[in-house]
């Protein structure tokens, strides 16, 4: 058995480590076509013309589409998930994405015709002899200056390039706290740098149809499976959804970039009805840095009004955020809600007010990343507590314990409207700066100066709103051989999830590891999921199995009271057992199963077996938080940052396994701390073309670049869901850009640093220590 809490280590990873995880690119379908795309190279451009017939005379090229074809076929846009209302109450503009431009190109990489050949070289190959007519645009590339009159506009829809115009809080009571203010901290200008989710495995894509039924079978890198089906069959190929299956076999990572449509998946399941035969697409790296969705990209400018003691009166923030060309996915909550439910951090703010603006630019997409929203929430507010800090003369440390939520407050109902229901963030804070030996650092600072290094120290304090689909459902299955299978709609990705869900079910039913099988990305087989994404999957996903395990150990006691001859009342279940109490009289869960697949033997009025099928809707959102404490040493003569000493501590509420909940801690440091020193994706100004558009340019964390993490937990459990869960999938992303950039800012400030664009970088960091001239 494997009972909730125990560090066990993660079943699946024998086959991933053997080499037998099946992946996209690994299907291989009879009579299977390659797809490989024609990509813009201008960022914003007129389309005039597409010759395809030297591509189509090309060795092995089956055929040539444009998006004209598309038209011609009724296939639709690729739609976005969600919508949002502007202050107006407008509902905000979405452009139309086709699948294939059609008339405009707006971003380096916008795909424009589609080649399917016998072999991907050859269509590959062939892409070359496909001439376009490009009419090159101005190029409209910064997110500040997106509003500006002289800005080229992408969409006559969007006067200024503006999408969105949002806010929420107290106007009125905002600017009368900051009209009592003793102390205002300001910061402008406040980048949050824009990033390429490079994920192990690119996005893939390969489409079957069959004409017999006329059903298309979609297999690709996807783990929204429902929400795709459904958007792909009714919005795009205009078909039932049960004529359309999605299934997602192993997906190498994604970190919520995967998580929606992309214009490839439509057009492998078109492509293969115009040919009568399976289409494959896979994505190079070169091309996921120019159509795979990117992330973060907002410049803030944010304010702070403190009283006299210390203590916050009011907030105030200002954000511009770029889409890029398209919105995609559930893009307009992103840098709205979702960033909203952070923004305010766990500090108690009697009056606040938030302003998001939404723009469009010729750039890649920008989407779902993790900890998307309330990653930029948290940077700006953390940021903004250590610069007052310093104006105060105040240490980092104090000036958040006086403004800490205390426990006895909870719930707690931010500025903003969010209600945080359990957690004690004093104490998180108070162990997290033990652990990390915070009084000893004027000692360690010391040391590094007298080796010649600086050295700084940086807190970031996160919270997490945990978000995603609703609903979930999960199956219990028993089958012949005295084992489980779970059905999940849920999606592991690389997160243990097959491990954590399958531990949950062996600690209530009792059934050991090796005998519960788990399932997972299959339309056909799942009857609803919502994916992974919003750290919802072990809230959702398990939530729904312990429903489901209810209702199994209720069917369980009912078919052992008629086979015991006792009553129901009488039965106990406990290891996997129905005992009748205070007897050794008793049966197994799997001697049950068998007895209940027989309709003769079942009690009366019970008409159904053990299988199992549940549903769980949340009821509100959990709010995973911790501390994060980071120091940093940097070389002043080349400006290089190491991270020298990391500790985290984390309210993940009840923990189902520590040991992966550890190891998606690291992982998700490492993540923050390649935005906060490393990972910038920069595009030319005036043409809009990638320049950081490959990993010889596009610095990506390596081990080296960490030091060792300690890591420690304060379980105060959520009362929301009935696990007691919070959700750790993010949380080391958020808390990890503002500690590492406040230790940064720290070590930097004998120089006068204030304030630091991320990421630190070596030539960045050198050059505020000696100046922009040097």
């Amino acid at each position: 058995m494997a009972p909730i809490g125990e560090p066990v280590r993660r079943v699946e990873d024998e086959r991933f480590l053997t080499g037998r995880g099946c992946y996209v690119d690994d299907i291989r379908i009879e009579g299977q076509a390659a797809a490989v795309f024609v990509r813009s190279p201008h960022a914003h451009a007129d389309v005039l013309e597409i010759d395809r017939t030297g591509a189509e005379k090309a060795p092995g090229v089956l055929a040539v589409f444009t998006g004209a074809d598309l038209v011609a076929d009724g296939i639709g846009p690729i739609p976005c998930a969600v919508t949002i209302e502007s202050r107006d109450g407008q509902t905000c503009f979405v452009p139309p994405r086709w699948p294939l431009a059609r008339d405009r190109v707006r971003h380096v990489g916008d795909p424009v015709a589609l080649v399917v050949a016998e072999t991907e070289g050859q269509a590959r190959d062939a892409t070359d002899l496909v001439r376009v007519d490009y009419a090159p645009l101005p190029a409209n590339t910064d997110t500040v200056r997106a509003m500006d009159a002289g800005t080229p506009p992408l969409w006559e829809e969007a006067p200024r390039n503006v999408c969105i115009d949002w806010e929420t809080g107290d106007a009125a009571a905002t600017e009368a706290a900051f009209a009592d203010a003793a102390h205002v901290t300001e910061i402008a200008g406040l980048i949050n740098n824009r990033l390429a989710i490079a994920s192990m495995e690119g996005r893939a894509a390969a489409g079957e149809f069959d004409s017999a039924t006329g059903r298309y079978t979609l297999h690709v890198t996807c783990p929204f499976v429902h929400n795709l089906r459904k958007q792909l069959a009714e919005q795009v190929l205009h078909v039932a959804e049960a004529d359309l299956r999605v299934v997602a076999p192993d997906i190498g990572a994604g970190f919520g970039m995967k998580n929606y449509a992309y214009p490839e998946y439509p057009l492998v399941l078109w492509a293969a009805r115009r040919l009568g035969r399976p289409v494959n697409w896979t994505s190079s790296r070169s091309e996921s840095f120019m159509s795979d969705d990117q992330a973060r990209d907002h410049v803030s400018d944010a304010r702070m009004a403190f009283g006299a003691d210390g203590r916050i009166l009011g907030l105030r923030i200002r954000t511009i955020a770029t889409h890029g060309a398209y919105i995609v996915g559930a893009s307009p909550m992103l840098p709205t809600t979702a960033n909203a439910s952070a923004a305010s951090g766990v500090y108690h703010i009697p009056a606040a007010h938030l302003e998001v603006k939404t723009v469009f630019t010729n750039k890649t997409p920008t989407g779902s990343y993790r900890g998307v929203g309330r990653s930029e929430a948290t940077y700006v507010i953390e940021r903004l507590l250590d610069a007052a800090a310093d104006d105060m003369g105040i240490d980092a440390a104090e000036l958040r314990r006086r403004n800490l939520i205390p426990a006895a407050a909870l719930p707690y109902t931010t500025p903003f409207g969010f209600t945080f229901d359990s957690g004690d963030f004093p104490a998180t804070l108070e162990g997290a700066l033990a652990d990390a030996d915070y009084a000893g650092f004027d000692a360690r600072r010391a040391d590094s100066e007298s080796r010649g290094t600086l050295r700084g120290v940086g807190i970031g304090y996160y919270i997490d709103d945990t978000l995603g689909p609703a609903e979930e459902g999960a199956d219990i299955k028993f089958t012949e051989n005295d084992s489980v299978t779970l059905l999940l709609g849920t999606f592991d990705n690389g997160q243990g999830l097959e491990t954590t869900l399958r531990q949950i079910v062996s600690d209530q039913l009792g059934v050991p590891l090796d005998r519960i099988g788990f399932e997972q990305g299959d339309t056909d087989r799942i009857a609803i999921g919502g994916g992974h994404g919003g750290s919802r999957s072990t809230e959702m996903g398990g939530s729904a199995l312990r429903a489901a395990g209810e209702r199994v150990i209720e069917k369980g006691r009912l078919i052992a009271a008629h086979e015991l001859e006792a009553a129901p009342a009488d039965i106990e279940f406990a290891e996997g057992r129905f005992v009748v109490a205070g007897t050794d009289r008793a049966l197994g869960l799997f001697e049950v199963a068998v007895i209940a697949r027989d309709p003769e033997r079942r009690p009366a009025g019970l008409e159904e077996d053990l299988d199992t099928h549940e549903r769980y809707r949340r009821r509100a959102s959990a709010w995973p938080n911790g501390c994060h404490v980071a120091e940093v040493e940097i070389d002043p003569g080349t400006g290089a940052v190491s991270v020298v000493r990391y500790t985290v501590l984390d309210d993940f509420g009840t923990i189902i396994n520590p040991l992966i909940v550890r190891g998606m801690v690291q992982g998700g440091v490492a993540q923050g701390a390649g935005q906060a020193l490393l990972e910038d994706m920069i595009y030319e100004r005036e043409t809009g073309q990638p320049v950081t558009g490959s990993l010889m340019d596009y610095a990506l964390p390596k081990a080296d670049d960490m030091c060792d993490i300690a890591i420690s937990f304060n379980e105060v459990p959520t009362r929301t869901n009935p696990l007691g869960v919070k959700g750790c999938g993010e949380a080391g992303t958020i808390g990890a850009h503002p500690a590492i950039m406040n230790a940064v800012i720290d070590a930097l400030a004998a120089y006068g640093v204030r304030e630091l664009d991320c990421p630190a970088t070596p030539q960045r960091v050198w050059r505020a220590i000696h100046g922009s001239d040097a």
